[in-house]
């Protein structure tokens, strides 16, 4: 059996301070970086990414010859420009045509985000597969997404299977790769396609409120998991939407696989009434900078462990830059001492650290390059490094992180790591690499929406959610949308869009 596989991966936020470019792929932060053929095994091994599980997958079963096509990742951001769209999708066509001169393919895996945005195709997904499937024809084809995929109907007609994975914090990536592989094999082996279901939900679910960890999400993922084994049933995907990407099809959308399409439309109807009828539990707030630093400062006092802040609106994962500075100007105006922020994605300011060095002091026009609101402090350098790490948590464990000369530095009593590009902070090592244990900490205000939970909820005495000023809103409805579809509800059990 012979099999190709490639990924291209961005979730795109539609109203980011900055596009996503080239060179975004090719040095991304805390992910393996743009890899074209035989190298790509290399650089995934290891790794959390989906591409490392199915890879796993196929070596398992056995009797696979795999064919590395392309395969990269960048931060999230805004759309995707055209040159890097046009320029990887050729890299990995290229490959792909290649891998047909030397002989039949018999499916093709890919490794795909599914909130992507290019600047001329909404769906970037939808037309990546539409370009493989012009020279493929029929062959089977499954692939792996990310949760936070806007799901639309031309991805679910133009591949066999589609798996998005289970977890928000995403601690089961290499597991959805992993199933995309087995079911293609299964497909293939099969001979004929499975019928195909898809559904979309009329509200969006904000970023906070999509954690799988806790109600009202872990309901659904339990209903999900039950549905999935219905008699008949291949896979049944639940993708929570992304909210920021002003498309029609952005939002929470459902599909399923099955042996008949009465058993896949049995298996999207039963789930989305499931989640129909919890609309009014998706409805949830976060806490004002002031009020979460001031909770903060209050719960530390007689806390054992860390007192956790999650600067959401800002969070690099949900296309912040990582550099906007209210909650840091927060923090150091209620003298939140033995806080520590990570992160301030800010070359600049790093590179005035090095130069001034360890131990000196400097004056910093700190973060916000993105929004133009940086804040002016007054630094002690305590620590330099190269910026090069590899996670150990349950998202990014064995993953290599390269955030350019970095710097840990101390204003107004608070704490900061600065970068020179940003990564969400969803990782202990992030701290770490800077020499502080991330237990020993008073307060951690880390620049994220959920993904952190995995690794330092553990740690953490209590978890408070924060609203600074930042591109991430947590109420979506707060953007200006222009081209979502009639009916879709920016807010659960209100706010109709017409």
């Amino acid at each position: 059996m012979r099999i190709a596989v490639g990924g291209f991966m961005h979730e795109s936020h539609s109203f980011a301070p900055r596009p996503t470019r080239y060179i975004d792929f090719v040095q991304p932060g805390g992910f393996p970086k743009l890899t074209v053929g035989q190298p790509i095994f290399a650089a995934v091994k290891g790794t959390s990414v989906p591409i490392a599980g199915a890879i796993e997958q196929a070596e398992a079963i056995g009797n696979i010859d795999l064919v590395p096509l392309a395969w990269c990742f960048a931060n999230p951001a805004g759309p995707v420009q055209d040159e890097a769209f046009e320029r990887i999708t050729a890299l990995m066509l290229a490959e792909l045509s290649k891998a047909l001169d030397a002989g039949p393919l018999d499916g093709i895996y890919l490794d795909l985000h599914g909130a992507a945005v290019a600047d001329s195709f909404p769906d970037m997904e939808g037309e990546i597969l539409r370009r493989v499937r012009a020279i493929v024809g029929d062959l089977p084809v499954t692939i792996s997404l990310d949760p936070h995929c806007n799901l639309t109907a031309e991805m679910v007609e133009r591949c066999d299977a589609l798996v998005p994975f289970r977890t928000y914090p995403h601690v089961d990536m290499r597991a959805a790769g992993s199933q995309a592989m087995a079911l293609l094999v299964e497909r293939i082996r099969r001979g004929t396609p499975w019928a195909r279901a898809f559904r979309q939900v009329d509200f969006f679910i904000a970023l906070p409120m999509q954690c799988t960890m806790v109600a009202p999400m872990a309901p659904v993922l339990d209903e999900r998991a039950r549905l999935n084994t219905a008699a008949g049933v291949a896979e049944v995907a639940f993708c929570f939407g992304f909210p920021y990407a002003d498309f029609k099809d952005c939002g929470v959308a459902l599909a399923a696989y099955a042996e008949t399409q009465a058993q896949a439309d049995a298996a999207v109807d039963a789930l989305k009434a499931f989640i129909d009828t919890r609309e009014a539990s998706f409805a949830g707030a976060v806490l004002p900078a002031e009020e979460a630093v001031a909770e903060a400062i209050k719960l530390s006092r007689g806390a054992k462990k860390p007192i956790v802040i999650a600067d959401t609106q800002d969070n690099p994962g949900a296309g912040g830059h990582g550099d906007t500075t209210g909650m840091l100007s927060e923090l150091i105006r209620q003298k939140a001492e033995g806080a520590i922020l990570a992160l301030i994605n800010d070359d600049e300011s790093a590179a005035a650290c090095h130069a001034a060095g360890a131990g000196a002091t400097v004056a910093l026009s700190l973060g916000g390059k993105s929004d133009g609101v940086p804040i002016a402090v007054t630094a002690k350098v305590l620590k330099l490094t190269d910026g090069k790490f590899v996670g150990t948590g349950p998202m990014a464990k064995g993953n290599y992180a390269d955030l350019g000369p970095s710097a840990l530095i101390e204003c107004g009593g608070v704490k900061v790591i600065v970068v020179s590009r940003k990564m969400q902070a969803l990782d202990q090592s992030l701290i770490r690499h800077v020499g502080i244990e991330p237990g020993e900490c008073r307060i951690i205000v880390l620049k994220s929406s959920v993904h952190f939970r995995a690794d330092y909820q553990p740690i953490a005495e209590a978890v408070l959610v924060g609203a600074a000023p930042g591109p991430a809103v947590a109420d979506p409805a707060e953007l200006p949308f222009k081209n979502l579809r009639p009916g879709l509800r920016l807010r659960p059990m209100s706010n109709r869009v017409s």
